[in-house]
């Protein structure tokens, strides 16, 4: 076990972070994705200090091989955009990089400061951003070259004691960024960590915050959720704890007032693959149980109903769309699940026939005449 130092307000060094050598930390180098490594000795090369961040550096400490790799550097988003062509600048508020490879995506943050509170936009020093991140098992540094973890909050010991410890005081941590209520949850269920009990009441008495969250911060969390392969145990937990209704209030609603369609619910969640899911399979999941339980499709009611118009489903693809508010996915996304979802019962959509030419407005069938004309003229 070694240490990090760094000067303090005096002047003086003072001891900031312990950091775990190869034998103490015992994570598998082989787990570790290359083109992460390449990144950050790109960046190293460059004269950039660059980490691996975050939920990967929990995993590989838990054994398990990580699904995405976040990265952070002291370098800022223009001059990481100059360093990989392949990549560009994305995000308003907080400013980040996506540098692209033929499979995948890595997002490249720049260290940032305190100065304008934990959800600062002003790029700092990494004893500063590290001050800003949410909770402790997900604050710990990864420097695959020398093969150390760097932490400053006690993160490794907290993730061997199975628990879910906040950086940020309990004061402040919500009402700066309600999500993180959402994401308290979450971990939990990801790891099977317990929530300390001023933790959970304090999420119980402010999960009211989460009315002021955008639509689209919603969506992006709900995606992330039904993307993993423990949405179920994660929605089961948002449940019990009254955020899920923030998310899905229908859904909750329905789990409420009905334990079968409840059970339902999960199961249908239980049933996702994470990363493997085919497209529309995780968007299904969040109306399938309650198309299931308003069309009434049983097996009679599938003999009767094998193609569906239009118009029903026009219908349908509304009522879906109330169904998962707040939620705001891709009209197409959207239209892509409903059409997967009534094919797996048989019932195809069939599409309105086009105009005859009798239907067609007099004013419109002179106008294809002429255009008709036009190209065919001679010499034209």
């Amino acid at each position: 076990m070694r240490y990090r130092y760094s000067k303090g307000p005096n002047g003086e060094l003072e001891k900031k972070a312990v950091i775990y050598t190869d034998d103490e930390h015992r994570i598998n180098h082989d787990d570790v994705d290359r083109e992460a490594v390449s990144i950050i000795r790109k960046l190293r090369s460059a004269g950039y200090d660059s980490y691996i961040v975050g939920g990967a550096v929990r995993d590989l400490i838990l054994g398990k091989k990580p699904k995405d790799f976040d990265i952070v550097s002291s370098a800022s988003p223009p001059r990481i955009k100059k360093i990989f062509r392949n990549s560009r600048v994305i995000g308003r508020r907080f400013r980040l990089v996506h540098v692209y490879f033929p499979q995948r995506t890595f997002e490249v943050s720049t260290f940032r400061s305190l100065k304008d509170g934990t959800t600062s936009n002003t790029f700092g020093t990494i004893d500063e951003d590290v001050l800003r991140r949410d909770f402790s098992l997900n604050a710990l540094y990864y420097d695959p070259e020398q093969k150390t973890v760097i932490d400053y909050v006690n993160g490794f010991n907290d993730i061997k004691k199975k628990l879910i410890k906040p950086i940020i005081s309990l004061s402040e941590i919500f009402t700066d960024d309600p999500v993180r209520m959402i994401r308290a949850v979450k971990y939990g269920a990801l790891t099977g960590f317990s929530l300390p009990l001023n933790l959970r009441m304090k999420i119980t008495r402010q999960s009211n915050l989460l009315e002021s969250i955008s639509p689209s911060r919603l969506t992006e969390e709900i995606f992330k959720i039904i993307n993993t392969d423990k949405a179920s145990s994660i929605v089961d937990m948002l449940e019990k704890t009254g955020l899920y209704s923030f998310l899905q209030p229908q859904a909750a609603r329905l789990m409420k007032k009905d334990p079968a369609f409840k059970k339902n619910y999960l199961n249908t969640m239980s049933g996702l693959k994470g990363d493997k899911n085919l497209r529309g399979d995780a968007l299904s999941a969040l109306f399938r149980d309650y198309l299931e339980y308003t069309l009434k499709l049983d097996a009679e009611e599938i003999k009767k109903i094998k193609t569906a118009t239009y118009e029903n489903y026009k219908e349908i693809l509304r009522n879906v769309r109330s169904f998962v508010l707040p939620m705001n996915p891709p009209r197409y996304e959207l239209e892509h699940a409903v059409k997967k979802f009534l094919l797996s019962y048989g019932i195809t959509v069939k599409r309105t026939p086009p105009k005859t030419a009798a239907e067609t407005p007099p004013a419109k069938r002179k106008k294809r005449r002429r255009k008709k004309k036009k190209i065919t003229t001679p010499g034209q």
